[in-house]
């Protein structure tokens, strides 16, 4: 029997050890999951600052671009820009430039329907049509170079009268 009694003192024993173990490892577990509970809201307060900081980066880099929006749009060089593209970006130009009229917008307005009228004359001219196109086509380049650069050149020969015939635009 008193083998049965220290089998039975043995497995106490290791009972208890056990128990002593997994309470220190509960405790060890409970310690870092505090630790790491820690770190957690520290990384959280640093990214909700970082993230503070972006937004308000986001936010003035927006205004930023807004403001230079505001600015291209408003100098008439878009406007001159669009007139040079066919038929329908003559219009629009002349849409966007009646709501906002630019000196520079307004003159290639003009500048651009002079040209448009002179290729459609130039276009019932038998024989001289061919040629005439290519003299539209280089005066429709020195036009829209001009326009990218933007300057008030006005189109040799007629340029000075397409501003005066069309000054109403």
């Amino acid at each position: 029997m008193s083998d049965e009694k220290s089998l039975s003192d043995d497995l106490d024993d290791m009972l208890g050890d056990a128990k002593d173990g997994a309470k220190k490892a509960a405790d060890k577990i409970n310690e870092k999951a505090n630790e790491f509970s820690d770190d957690a809201k520290h990384l959280a307060g640093e990214a909700k600052e970082k993230a503070k900081e972006f937004a308000n980066e986001a936010k003035d880099a927006a205004s930023d671009f807004t403001d230079s929006a505001k600015n291209a749009l408003s100098n008439g060089k878009n406007v001159a820009i669009i007139a040079h593209i066919t038929i329908i970006g003559w219009i629009v130009a002349l849409v966007m430039n009646s709501s906002n009229k630019t000196e520079l917008g307004s003159f290639y307005v003009r500048q651009i329907l002079g040209i448009a009228i002179l290729g459609l004359v130039i276009s019932f001219i038998p024989f001289v049509n061919f040629i005439g196109f290519i003299l539209v086509f280089v005066l429709w380049v020195m036009s829209l170079i001009s326009a990218l650069n933007a300057e008030k050149k006005p189109i040799f020969l007629l340029g000075a009268q397409f501003q005066e015939w069309f000054k109403g635009l």
